[in-house]
């Protein structure tokens, strides 16, 4: 087990995420806590909270949802347990915008480059 009894850890990379999260309101902020807990301590997370991306080289997509608002976190696991948090948006449209899906590629990019 790792740390806390934790079966993942969530490491945020630079401030990608930092910058997203800061702009949310309290019940949002308090949500994707939880998300983000639930992800760390459960050993078989539901596609409801944690999907693969299918052809990203590796992206998932933490789904949070709030009432009919709905957020997107991007992130990719570094080894078997350790999770790289790159960034989020609040998701307006039905597809998830191919933006947001670069933006997430040029991040764990830019992450493995400086591993």
């Amino acid at each position: 087990m790792l740390e806390n009894n934790k079966i993942r850890i969530i490491v945020f990379y630079k401030e990608y995420f930092q910058d997203f999260f800061s702009t949310q309101n309290e019940r949002v902020k308090e949500k994707i806590i939880w998300t983000l807990s639930l992800i760390e301590d459960i050993d078989r997370i539901s596609k409801l909270y944690l999907k693969y991306l299918e052809n990203t080289g590796g992206l998932y997509e933490i789904r949070i949802q709030l009432g009919k608002d709905i957020f997107r976190v991007f992130c990719f696991f570094d080894s078997e347990r350790l999770i790289i948090i790159a960034n989020g948006f609040q998701k307006k449209t039905q597809k998830t915008p191919k933006q947001e899906i670069d933006k997430a590629l040029k991040i764990k990019k830019e992450y493995e480059n400086e591993k």
